[in-house]
């Protein structure tokens, strides 16, 4: 086996300024590396001439990351918002510690929900969508018991 370990989620946004704020403050993921990055290998790896890009990479307890990324001189218009049955990636799963607070706590704040949490099959955990300032579609999970 090739993979032994999933590194991080790379999210593109418009706007770290609108972006940011959600998943720092809201989630309270922190934030270990902030740069902006740009040259031939970062060209290459993306397949993005002239490439300038704003990284923010978050962490969660667990260690595991999201990387936000803002092409500062290459953007391109936020897309319509995905199904959550569209092919493709399709959202990014995040366990959390009380889900009807936080759910309660964003929805004051303006973001979007396809539903309140709901119990999953099995009662063993909450689980609800919503999607974050650009539209990418989140599945917050809460363990039970």
């Amino acid at each position: 086996m090739s993979v032994t370990n999933i590194r991080h989620t790379g999210i593109v946004v418009s706007n770290l300024e609108t972006s940011l704020p959600f998943y720092r403050d809201l989630l309270g993921l922190t934030i270990w590396w902030d740069q902006v990055e740009d040259g031939p290998m970062v060209e290459a790896v993306t397949g993005v001439p002239g490439a300038r890009i704003h990284t923010v990479k978050l962490k969660a307890p667990d260690g595991v990351s999201i990387e936000l990324l803002q092409y500062l001189n290459t953007p391109k218009p936020v897309p319509e918002l995905n199904a959550a049955n569209s092919v493709g990636c399709n959202h990014v799963a995040l366990q959390v510690k009380d889900l009807d607070a936080l759910y309660r706590k964003a929805v004051s704040q303006g973001i979007r929900f396809h539903t309140a949490p709901m119990a999953a099959a099995g009662g063993k955990a909450k689980v609800t969508y919503c999607r974050d300032p650009e539209g990418v579609v989140l599945e917050l999970v809460e363990i039970l018991g």
